[in-house]
């Protein structure tokens, strides 16, 4: 407590710039002062880093097996001091998520015939953060600009950037540096150009009378590119040598098997969430590009990564979920639009509902309930008044749109011999096909010259 107190007063002592330390023993004194040092230290210093100099690691990076030119320089080491020492923490957020992008790069870098170090360079572009973007407007792992983006195919609107989304972008980084290497036959050179630009590289060469490596041309270089190679070099080394400077392996920060389905829908990542049990999260997280949690019509034969513990599920329900993501019935429920106008039935059959009750088991989730019943998971909450997708072991709920003789309305035959289905709410194609076995989606819309799956409730559709 005395300690404390002597440094506090220390503090306020220092801060008002007034020398009273003569009001302390000597020895008060010292141990204030040995706890303000302690407060003030940073807190890499409770880190062991461990020493070396530029001979170690320069016998290091002579050992290395890589595909690039590699010589250490007073720059390079620089750098290498900068991420081993004074900013450990960018290191080790790199450390973490490399697991989950260096595979992906591996592969791309490899199917195009580069060098694997090249996958290096979108630690110093973006720190491996699949989202970031920079003062000027550039995007992504891989930090493409709108234009140059546009030239590789990539889709930026409001509701998508491809330039976020780490195949997309991996592949067209790839292609792009390919290109700049032949253009100037040296991969430090060609990075350099991906940094700058290749007008700056080849006014570069020209000043320094026609040199073609980087170091030969680097005084010649814009003051941000000179940084950029040694940099990336730096980096190199360092996640080569992690043990030696005392970083250890992170968990990843998210990484996990996924796998890509195709909906060709345009669709809410919410409403899939909530008819497959997913986390909303998860899927923005696997889905990077997709920046307003919706996937639009203008993009919608793109693939959606799903975790793959879902991709089962979802591939075997897939039907289902595609009709469900877009099924107007809930909002137009909550609208006051009337359902279109339909003549009474003259006969009634029992419409085929499996169950109009069910008891809630272990493992079960709202929307395995959903699919094994045969309808969807809004129309569950809304029958059973959920606020959420929680649901307890031995909870009672009704699987059918009603429990009164209405059910008996929605299948009848006219007098015309046909028989007619009236939509019920939460009721899409696929549910009325597995309330009418043998019938078809296709067999539906060809009889009723559909020419989507959108349907409403009250709707009177024939079904044979």
């Amino acid at each position: 407590m005395k300690k404390k107190l002597l440094s506090s007063i220390l503090l306020l002592i220092l801060s008002c710039s007034i020398s009273l330390t003569e009001s302390f023993s000597q020895d008060d004194q010292n141990v204030a002062a040995n706890l303000l040092e302690e407060e003030l230290l940073p807190n890499y210093q409770y880190e062991y880093i461990p020493d070396f100099t530029y001979d170690e690691v320069e016998k290091r990076v002579k050992a290395m097996d890589v595909e690039m030119s590699f010589e250490l320089n007073d720059k390079i080491f620089s750098f290498i001091q900068y991420f081993t020492v004074r900013n450990r923490d960018y290191t080790k957020m790199v450390v973490a998520r490399k697991d989950l992008f260096f595979p992906l790069f591996d592969e791309t870098m490899s199917k195009h015939e580069m060098p694997l170090e090249i996958k290096y360079l979108s630690i110093i572009e973006s720190g491996l953060d699949p989202q970031i973007k920079s003062r000027v407007g550039a995007m992504g792992l891989w930090q493409f600009m709108p234009a140059t983006g546009g030239m590789y195919g990539m889709r930026i609107n409001s509701d998508v950037d491809d330039r976020m989304d780490p195949e997309h972008s991996t592949e067209s980084a790839a292609k792009y540096l390919k290109s700049l290497y032949r253009m100037f036959g040296d991969w430090e050179v060609a990075m350099a150009a991906y940094n700058c630009g290749p007008g700056n590289v080849r006014k570069a060469i020209r000043r320094s009378g026609g040199k073609k490596t980087f170091w030969e041309i680097y005084n010649y270089l814009p003051k941000e590119t000179r940084s950029y190679v040694p940099q990336f070099q730096a980096m190199l080394y360092v996640l080569s040598h992690l043990e030696e400077h005392n970083f250890h392996l992170e968990d990843p920060t998210y990484a996990f098997a996924n796998e890509k389905i195709r909906f060709n829908r345009a669709f809410q990542l919410d409403k899939l969430a909530e008819l497959t049990n997913l986390c909303v999260t998860d899927l923005e997280k696997l889905n990077p590009s997709i920046k307003t949690k919706k996937v639009p019509e203008s993009n919608r034969t793109m693939a959606i990564r799903i975790p793959k513990t879902k991709a089962s599920y979802v591939n075997e329900n897939l039907a289902w979920l595609t009709d469900s993501l877009s099924n107007p019935a809930t909002l137009l429920l909550a609208s006051n639009e009337s359902p279109i106008e339909t003549t009474k039935p003259t006969a009634a059959v029992t419409t085929k509902v499996a169950s109009q009750t069910y008891k809630v088991r272990p493992g079960d989730v709202l929307g395995t309930i959903a699919s094994r019943n045969g309808v969807t998971v809004t129309a569950l909450k809304e029958w059973n008044n959920l606020s959420s997708n929680l649901i307890k072991v031995g909870q009672v709920l009704k699987v059918s749109p009603t429990t009164n003789s209405s059910i008996a309305q929605a299948n009848s035959t006219g007098s015309s011999g046909r028989t007619h289905y009236i939509v019920q709410p939460g009721d899409s194609l696929w549910i009325i096909t597995k309330k009418n076995p043998g019938l078809t989606i296709e067999q539906i819309k060809r009889l009723n010259n559909l020419n989507n799956n959108t349907i409403k409730p009250g709707q009177r559709l024939i079904i044979s």
